[in-house]
C-alpha cells in the first residue's frame, strides 16, 4: 500500500498562491498538521518513507519519521509541479482564457514551467516502484504529484486532477487491487479537525 501526505500549511498556501518549486517552511499550523499526521500514521508498523525534496514536505516527512521511528528519504520525483513563472502567484490573478486552457489540455505548461502531462511521466515511475514494495510506503509530496500518481495508477486521464480537491495535510491511500491497484481512501483529512 501507499499512503500519499500532502504536506502541511505554508504561508502561500494560507493565502492562496500558487506554489511549486519556492521552497518556505511550515507555518505554525503546518507543524501542527504534521503533528497530527505524525499521530495518525504512528502505527503503521517499518514503513518505507520517502518524501520531495522541498522544505515542507521534509518538514512534514520528519514529523512522520519521528513517529513511525523510521528515517525519511528524499525521491526527487516527488517535488511539486513546476509553475515557472506562476510561482507565488495567486490563480486567481490568470486571465480567465488561460486557466481554461490550461484546465482543459495536460500538455500546456506555465511559461518556463511543467505541464500535467510531465508531470505524469515524473511521477508515473516512481508510483509503479511505491506500488510494488512489499510493505507499506508513505510518501510525503504535494498536491500536483499525488493526484499524479493516484491518476496514473488508475489509468485516468490527466485533465481530471482539476476534479479531484486534495487539502492540505491529508491523507490518501492507493492498494493492490485483482486487476491493478485501487484507491483505498482519498482526501482523509479528519485529523486536522
Amino acid at each position: 500500500m501507499i499512503v500519499l501526505v500532502r504536506h502541511g500549511e505554508t504561508e502561500a498556501n494560507r493565502t492562496g498562491l500558487l506554489l511549486g518549486r519556492a521552497d518556505p517552511p511550515l507555518t505554525a499550523r503546518g507543524i501542527r498538521q504534521a503533528t497530527a499526521l505524525a499521530g495518525v500514521l504512528a502505527p503503521i508498523d517499518a514503513p518505507r518513507l520517502v518524501t520531495s525534496p522541498l522544505t515542507r514536505a521534509r518538514q512534514t516527512a520528519a514529523a512522520i519519521g519521528e513517529a513511525t521511528r523510521t528515517t525519511p528519504i528524499v525521491d526527487p520525483r516527488l517535488i511539486e509541479l513546476d509553475y515557472g513563472e506562476w510561482d507565488e502567484r495567486p490563480l486567481a490573478e490568470l486571465p480567465a482564457d488561460v486557466t481554461a486552457r490550461w484546465r482543459a489540455d495536460p500538455t500546456f505548461a506555465p511559461p518556463g514551467g511543467e505541464s500535467l502531462a510531465g508531470l505524469r511521466e515524473r511521477v508515473a515511475p516512481c508510483a509503479g516502484e511505491l506500488l510494488d514494495q512489499d510493505h507499506t510506503v508513505i510518501a510525503v509530496s504535494h498536491v500536483s504529484p499525488i493526484k499524479a500518481i493516484i491518476l496514473s495508477a488508475l489509468g485516468l486521464p490527466d485533465e481530471l486532477a482539476w476534479r479531484l480537491r486534495l487539502d492540505l495535510a491529508s491523507i490518501s491511500r492507493l492498494g493492490p487491487g485483482p486487476t491493478g491497484p485501487v484507491l483505498v481512501t482519498f482526501n482523509e483529512t479528519a485529523h486536522t479537525a
